[in-house]
């Protein structure tokens, strides 16, 4: 960290009640995104008001958590979605003069602080890792959600509230089951399908055994 002193205060404080505004700010418009892609999403006023009704009364820390943990299963939410723009709007809520707002804007260390800032909060994205040709889940952490033993994995994106942990589609040994992504491998349905796909409805998934179709809840 940078030593702060007379000669470089303006360029190296950061202001602790401004990066908390900002935070609160980002997350209010960030909100407003998310509830705006589910409105839009046909059928889903009852995700949309479920997840939004969670929203309510959380702090920003732990909003900004459950916002980056639905992106990272529904990540259309954010799909063109310009987090510069985002920035811009906070930083606007948070000005009180226009020159203000315009003296932030053009501060172009701030902006690119705080640019990084969200990206590193709301980006938490998990990913598939191979290992030994087997493969597995992990989180943005490093920590391991699914263990690198199975022969295929397909994470389930659709618009469900993030409370729900939705089963990974997942192969071994030739057959098709699901589990949950908690580390444990917890299996919610056997390995016994020759095929599972996902629905765009509940029961999300339908499963192919022996030429017979079944939906699985």
């Amino acid at each position: 960290m940078t030593q702060i002193t007379q000669d470089n205060f303006d360029i190296e404080y950061q202001d602790l009640i401004e990066v908390e505004r900002i935070d609160k700010f980002v997350s209010d418009e960030m909100e407003r995104q998310i509830h705006r892609y589910i409105k839009a999403y046909h059928g889903s006023k009852d995700i949309m008001d479920k997840f939004i009704q969670r929203l309510k009364g959380m702090s920003v820390e732990q909003k900004e958590e459950a916002i980056a943990a639905y992106i990272d299963i529904n990540r259309k939410a954010v799909s063109g979605l310009d987090l510069q723009i985002v920035l811009a709007r906070a930083m606007a809520n948070y000005c009180d003069t226009f020159l203000y707002f315009k003296t932030m804007l053009n501060d172009k260390k701030k902006f690119d602080f705080y640019l990084k800032r969200i990206k590193e909060k709301y980006t938490r994205l998990h990913e598939v890792f191979e290992q030994d040709g087997l493969f597995g889940i992990k989180n943005y952490k490093g920590d391991i959600l699914v263990q690198p033993k199975y022969d295929f994995l397909r994470r389930v994106y659709t618009n469900v509230d993030d409370r729900k942990t939705m089963p990974v589609i997942a192969q071994k040994d030739g057959k098709m089951g699901l589990i949950l992504p908690d580390g444990h491998d917890t299996i919610v349905a056997d390995f016994i399908y020759d095929d599972i796909s996902l629905r765009d409805e509940y029961p999300y998934f339908e499963a192919t055994k022996d030429g017979e179709t079944i939906l699985i809840e």
